[in-house]
């Protein structure tokens, strides 16, 4: 039998107290807890919950995200392994479950239910309901996870409300995505079964589906980034909120996690335990985690912090074991195998020029800094020797996106913001099919950029007149098996050599990422062409 005793002042968030105690723990489980008159330093409480993130988007495996994240308190995600799936179908998802259980942290992985997202890109994997059900049969698969073919649930598309029907067979929560839906269609989304969004933008919107019995995730992750917007939520409907990233590049990751939405929050002047029980209490009750709460018979799951205003985490505690103290880990790095889909070829110059036939007015994608939402616009088309080019002088630049999974012909068009003045940047990291995207100002660096990719199958790359630059993404071209932290450095030196091409934007890899993301409104690219995605519908480059 292995016995520990913890003295702290234990912060209740269930019963909504604090007092000075004792903490018993025997073999990883919450013997007893006694008040006592001591006065203590320091505080006790249930380690946080990000209540929705893709672990992909850290650019690590699960394995190497767990190590950065119980430095910063987190105990558990409910994570979307949507990601991968999109690129290695089921065993992708498996790949990621696999990983994660090989570290003492608290993965809860969903089954993505729209894999491909949409019939109008081309993925390299398809989930199937057939696959679904095996998913959710699994007891370690908590829920479906988000169900962004919001039209196929509003049209009553067969194999989406199949999905549907297997996730309440089978007593799992099902997980929403709708970005703007309101009115009728909101409520019908709803009633369907869905039971969370991350993705409202607005109070107002946030507030009529709560209305509805929706409960709303409050994002703040790398590219998206809602708090501000949200979090009112706390104090006037503390029961229906959660917190989460969504997605996290792994810069910030190193910097912190929910804690800081934590401290945020108290910062703002919300009640300590309606913040502290959106990030730990609502996730574990909404989807039935097997987590502790502080309570007699609970897993020994929990953190301990200098105080409750900054949330300082000074040690970390999974299964009453120690995995993080000081701004240490001690979950050991796992080594990880590779796993990847990619058969495209290089590219020629050819594959990226646009004949001017026709056109003189082209429909423009408008990127914005930190939003997934994207503005759509007309600009005159700049030509020469009759293709349309960069119009550097209007910071509109071409974007190509490149099918990774067969060796196709480039998808086209222009986008505005971007900022480069020289050079090329590219990803095989671009939601949600995760084909190649690349932004230059012209059509030879952009070919150089999108070849370092197809070389290294997978990774963020950035080319200009002077220098190449390359960070291997060799784990379905989404995350790289080495350790996080160096990542993390690496990551950050691929953005700051971005800004010097001209960019203004806080994280340029991560919004073009986000170009290709056709269910967040209104105008995106796939590998097929140019999306509009109000009318869920191609349209074409010339206006």
């Amino acid at each position: 039998m292995k016995k520990s005793i913890i003295n702290a002042n234990i912060v209740d968030v269930v019963n909504r107290r604090i007092f000075p105690g004792e903490i018993c723990i025997v073999d990883g489980f919450i013997d007893s807890i006694n008040e006592t008159n001591e006065k203590y330093d320091n505080y006790i409480m249930p380690g946080f919950i990000d209540a929705h993130v893709h672990i992909e988007s850290s650019l690590l495996i699960p394995s190497e995200f767990a190590r950065l994240a119980v430095l910063h308190g987190t105990i558990a995600t409910v994570s979307d392994p949507h990601e991968i799936a999109n690129v290695c179908g089921m065993d992708g998802v498996k790949y990621m479950i696999n990983n994660g259980k090989r570290v003492p942290f608290k993965f809860f992985f969903g089954a993505p239910s729209c894999v491909p997202a949409t019939t109008f890109e081309t993925a390299g994997a398809t989930i199937t309901p057939e696959d679904i059900k095996e998913l959710l049969s699994d007891p370690d698969i908590k829920y479906l996870s988000e169900m962004m073919n919001f039209p196929g649930v509003l049209f009553d598309y067969p194999e989406v409300m199949e999905k549907i029907k297997i996730a309440k067979d089978l007593g799992k929560v099902i997980d929403g995505h709708s970005p703007g839906l309101r009115a009728e269609n909101a409520k019908k989304y709803v009633n369907a079964g869905i039971s969370t969004d991350h993705e409202c933008y607005s109070i107002d919107e946030a507030l009529e589906k709560i209305s509805y019995g929706m409960k709303i995730l409050i994002r703040e992750g790398t590219a998206a980034k809602n708090f501000e917007a949200l979090h009112s939520l706390l104090s006037t409907h503390p029961e229906m909120c959660m917190l989460c990233s969504d997605d996290k590049h792994p810069d910030d990751l190193v910097l912190g996690h929910i804690n800081k939405l934590v401290k945020r929050a108290i910062e703002k002047g919300h009640d300590l335990f309606n913040v502290l029980r959106a990030a730990t209490y609502n996730p574990i009750k909404h989807y039935k985690l097997d987590v502790g709460l502080l309570q007699i018979n609970d897993p020994a799951d929990f953190i301990i912090v200098k105080d409750l205003v900054n949330f300082d985490v000074e040690s970390t505690y999974i299964n009453g074991s120690i995995v993080a103290e000081n701004g240490n880990t001690y979950i050991n790095p796992v080594k990880a195998e590779i796993i990847n889909n990619f058969s495209t070829k290089y590219k020629n110059l050819d594959d990226f020029k646009i004949s001017a036939k026709g056109i003189e007015i082209i429909n423009v994608i408008n990127a914005l800094d930190c939003e997934l939402v994207t503005i759509k616009s007309l600009s005159p088309a700049k030509i020469e020797y009759n293709e349309i080019v960069s119009d550097l002088d209007n910071d509109i630049l071409k974007i190509a996106i490149i099918n990774r999974y067969e060796d196709t012909k480039p998808a086209l068009a222009f986008v505005r913001n971007f900022g480069l003045k020289n050079g090329a940047i590219a990803s095989s990291v671009a939601h949600d099919s995760h084909n190649i995207i690349a932004v230059g100002i012209n059509d030879e660096l952009i070919m150089k950029a999108v070849n370092i990719i197809i070389e290294n199958k997978g990774g963020l790359s950035l080319v200009s007149d002077h220098f190449e630059a390359i960070l291997p993404l060799p784990i379905a071209g989404l995350m790289s098996n080495e350790d996080g932290k160096i990542i993390a450095e690496k990551y950050q030196k691929m953005n700051l050599k971005a800004k010097s091409l001209g960019t203004k934007f806080n994280s340029p890899f991560m919004t073009l990422s986000f170009m290709g993301l056709l269910v967040i409104p209104s105008i995106k690219l796939s590998d097929k062409g140019l999306f509009d995605g109000e009318k869920f519908e191609f349209m074409n480059l010339g206006y």
